[in-house]
Order: structure tokens, then sequence, then C-alpha cells
């Protein structure tokens, strides 16, 4: 039961650690922008005139990934108390 506890708590961990690093990315991506308005000014079918931040993921698959990440680090922590021993 401590390995299953210990995989769920990795899991956590890696899924924490890559949104806010995506989060993070965006938002140093967004803070640096500095549109070029002169030139574009001639090309106005290009310009956008919406912005949108973020994305949709399904439940589904984010639960599919968790348990799927999950699963993996009980592997590797199995396989390396068995190595130990």
């Amino acid at each position: 039961m401590r390995i299953v506890l210990q995989a769920f708590i990795c899991s956590v961990i890696i899924h924490v650690t890559y949104f806010s690093s995506i989060f993070l990315v965006g938002y140093i991506k967004t803070c640096l922008y500095k549109p070029d308005i002169a030139s574009e000014w001639d090309k106005i079918d290009t310009l956008q005139n919406e912005v949108a931040f973020g994305m949709v993921i399904s439940p589904v698959l984010s639960l599919l990934t968790f348990i799927g990440v999950a699963v993996i680090c009980g592997i590797i922590i199995l396989l390396y108390k068995r190595l130990l021993n």
C-alpha cells in the first residue's frame, strides 16, 4: 500500500510541475511580447481581433494520464526497491 501512495504522490508532483511550467512559459512569453503594429498596419486582414489563453483538456484524459504516470512511478519504485535488496 505504501508503494501505491508513493506512486500517486509522485504522479501529483510530476503533473503539478508540468502544468506550472507550461503556465510559467506562457506568462513569460506574454510579458515579453512586443507587437510591431507599424509594420502590420498595411496587412490589416492578418491581424487577429481575439485572444484566447489556455487549453481545454478532457477530464477523462487527465485521469488517464494521472493513473498512467502513477503506474509508471509505481513500477520504477518497485524495481528500485527490488534492486536494492
